[in-house]
């Protein structure tokens, strides 16, 4: 392979696609995939905490009790699971772009037909279906731009992207708490609706396919030329071919076989591991913290404030966590993190007394637990190779959202059982401890990175 100082004078020069990347500056085409990106997984967020933020207000408005809600506040995470394990095996096969572009007019256009449902059947349709758009979005966004980004910066860029899903689910929140008591609890479900619905129009126009799945799907030089020149036009003159370091080493093109290959699998059942009960911690409280600060007195504002605290820490905390992966063992740094997320959910469930303390212990564990879920994609992402990444990332989303599932139904079933705010939040030690083994362990016997 000819080196990036090769003669223009040999015109069969081939460059390594992630070589070129790492050594350029980060250039504006590439910002604008990041805000792309960011943008996918904001309004990805948006819509997935919106059952959370209109359940009181839909218990309220249709005059069923919370217990009822418990299949609707599910549907769109199963919808999920299903729409993370297609999309993976799609995008390794079509590309990111595509699957990309579908996956969010998908849940844009359920979530606005969700906002004029006329009973609980009918709601819980449009958000499994909801569910299948938001399950696909989220880690072909992470693998599109991972392949995008130098390796120096890669953790740091794909996490603060991920931070999108936090703040999308925190400012869902925000906007909740001002628009559901004007307009009703329509107006969420219309709002996270049509915003995807005008980006995916801008997605098809502006977001580029992945110069790194091109090359190993053998779709031609020109067209890696073409995505690829907007970084460095000038280094690309003398290059007519392109590879990547994974065609060398894995030459399967079955990518179930990739990321279950004997390098893979230990590291692969790992992050399942941790993403699911990451989730369980994540989904029980977005769920039903909101209902459980009614329960205990607060106003539907303040519960709608502090239930978006928890996702507002994510974004806070989110560079920070990819900064120090880029620096330190990011298994250990992520397994920190999942650590004090628990310390902070036990803290909470015994300060419901004294608002302060809470809404400050509420921000923390947000901060943890959001924080390290947000670096878990690029963990994936750094872990498999193009050949599989897309179906490494989005099967360690899917099966995770299992854990998702598991957290909502929790929280239903904890209630129902006459379970009170304290011993609910104090549960949540135990997800959390398992998900700190869990990703420290993985660190131990599969800690290699894809180059």
């Amino acid at each position: 392979m000819t080196a990036l100082n090769t003669p223009a004078s040999l015109p069969t020069a081939t460059m390594d696609v992630q070589s070129f990347i790492n050594t350029q500056p980060l250039s504006r085409y590439q910002w604008r995939i990041v805000l792309l990106c960011f943008l996918i997984v904001f309004l990805d967020g948006l819509d997935t905490a919106a059952m959370g933020f209109i359940a009181p207000a839909l218990s309220q408005d249709w005059g069923i009790d919370r217990a009822s809600l418990g299949p609707v506040m599910s549907a769109a995470l199963i919808g999920m699971v299903f729409g993370a394990l297609g999309s993976g095996p799609l995008a390794d096969r079509f590309g990111r772009k595509v699957v990309l572009v579908v996956a969010v007019f998908l849940f844009g256009l359920f979530s606005l037909l969700s906002a004029f449902s006329s009973n609980v059947e009918q709601l819980l349709v449009f958000r499994l279906l909801t569910g299948l758009g938001l399950g696909a979005a989220m880690p072909n966004a992470t693998t599109l731009l991972s392949e995008y980004t130098p390796e120096r910066l890669k953790s740091l860029l794909v996490t603060s992207m991920f931070c999108g899903f936090n703040l999308g689910m925190a400012c869902g929140g925000f906007v909740s708490a001002k628009l559901i008591p004007a307009m009703g609890w329509h107006s969420l479900l219309v709002l996270g609706g049509v915003l995807p619905l005008i980006l995916a129009l801008v997605l098809l126009v502006y977001l580029p396919e992945s110069a790194r799945y091109l090359v190993v799907r053998g779709r031609g030089a020109e067209r890696v030329h073409k995505v690829l020149s907007p970084i460095a036009p000038d280094v690309l003159k003398s290059v007519h071919a392109f590879s990547v370091p994974e065609q060398k080493t894995i030459q399967s093109r079955n990518v179930l076989k990739v990321v279950f290959s004997g390098a893979y699998s230990a590291g692969t059942l790992l992050l399942w591991l941790t993403y699911f009960m990451g989730l369980v911690i994540v989904y029980l409280l977005t769920s039903w913290l909101p209902t459980l600060m009614r329960d205990s007195g607060a106003s539907m504002e303040q519960a709608a404030f502090i239930g978006a605290l928890f996702q507002f820490g994510g974004v806070l905390s989110a560079v920070a966590v990819g900064w120090a992966m880029d620096r330190y063992n990011p298994h250990k740094v992520i397994g920190v993190f999942y650590l004090f997320a628990g310390v902070f959910a036990y803290f909470v469930g015994q300060s419901l007394d004294q608002v302060a303390l809470l809404a400050t212990l509420v921000l923390l564990a947000g901060m943890c637990v959001n924080g390290a879920q947000s670096a878990m994609p690029s963990l994936a992402a750094r872990f498999y190779p193009t050949q599989g990444r897309a179906t490494g990332v989005s099967w360690m989303l899917g099966i995770g959202r299992f854990g998702a599932i598991l957290g909502a139904w929790m929280g239903a079933t904890l209630l129902g059982m006459g379970w009170n705010f304290e011993q609910v939040l104090t549960a949540l030690v135990v997800p959390a401890a398992i998900a700190t083994t869990a990703v420290v362990l993985k660190g131990l016997v599969s800690h290699s990175d894809a180059t």
